[in-house]
């Protein structure tokens, strides 16, 4: 019977990432199998707590995100959760030896969004490396299935792919961080005297992250290439859209890939990875 508690709790992360995000499920089920439950179980523990701090705005978050955080190092301390999504998330940090250091930096970003509006160098590099590089790291660790000097070897490439994905959120969302949340991540960056410049700035940068994530993510086992890379194609495209147009376009929409280029982003990876090109 534990066994049906266990993939029943690993099947709510699952269903929680296909509603919250597309994309992201597009590219877990492109993964050898043995990954889809382990990864689901670790977007539903980070998109938990991010709905914490973003969504519910009519409670008391900084409760909510203690009672979680409380509630997750417990579920790891005991083995034992009867919230879904921390039983599959403590199963998985226990099957993959996932650090507690990673966990911590991920959740004291979480944090951060409650306090902090404008960011400095230091303070952006550190809540880019708990929202997103950690992410990553504990991904890999799941795609290394405990091989430590594999995930040496890409763990620099996996910060990267993390870091480049959450700037371009942060270009993305610029609109509503700044005006619904009164956020602005970028450092020194002047929302209302947003410009060419800086845009170009803050593109070069993430583009240098994307290239040495695309190193690592050819070196990757097999069976997590082709999802990740389905997840670096689609942050890619959405980078060049976003990088086609002014600043003041972005400053006023939120731009998106749609569903149908998305499905065609899966035939012409899909087709890549057969042929060996990645």
């Amino acid at each position: 019977m534990m066994a049906l508690f266990n993939t029943t709790a690993l099947k709510c992360s699952k269903l929680i990432t296909e509603h919250y995000s597309t994309s992201f499920t597009l590219g877990i089920k492109t993964l050898d199998r043995k990954f889809h439950l382990p990864i689901y179980a670790i977007y539903g523990f980070v998109r938990y707590a991010d709905e914490i701090v973003d969504t519910f705005h009519e409670y008391d978050k900084k409760t909510l995100l203690d009672r979680f955080k409380f509630d997750t190092y417990q579920a790891i301390e005991e083995g034992i959760s009867l919230n879904p999504i921390l039983q599959s998330f403590q199963l998985v940090v226990k099957q993959y030896k996932i650090e507690h250091e990673l966990i911590e930096s991920f959740l004291k970003s979480m944090e951060m969004d409650l306090y902090f509006q404008d960011y400095d160098a230091e303070g952006y590099n550190e809540y880019i490396y708990g929202s997103a590089e950690v992410v990553g790291l504990m991904c890999l660790r799941v795609f290394c299935e405990g091989n430590h000097s594999e995930f040496d070897r890409l763990c620099e490439p996996a910060r990267k792919l993390g870091s480049a994905f959450q700037k371009v959120n942060f270009l993305r969302d610029l609109k509503s961080d700044f005006v619904d949340r009164g956020r602005t991540y970028f450092p020194g960056v002047n929302f209302s005297e947003f410009g060419r410049d800086t845009k170009q700035l803050i593109e070069d940068d993430i583009q240098r992250d994307f290239d040495e994530a695309y190193k690592g993510i050819l070196n990757l086992p097999r069976g997590a290439r082709l999802g990740v890379y389905l997840a670096y194609a689609y942050y890619q495209t959405l980078f060049n859209k976003i990088k086609q147009l002014p600043a003041s376009r972005i400053q006023n929409e939120r731009i998106r890939v749609p569903n149908p280029q998305k499905f065609a982003l899966l035939a012409q990876t899909y087709l890549k990875f057969r042929l060996n090109v990645i």
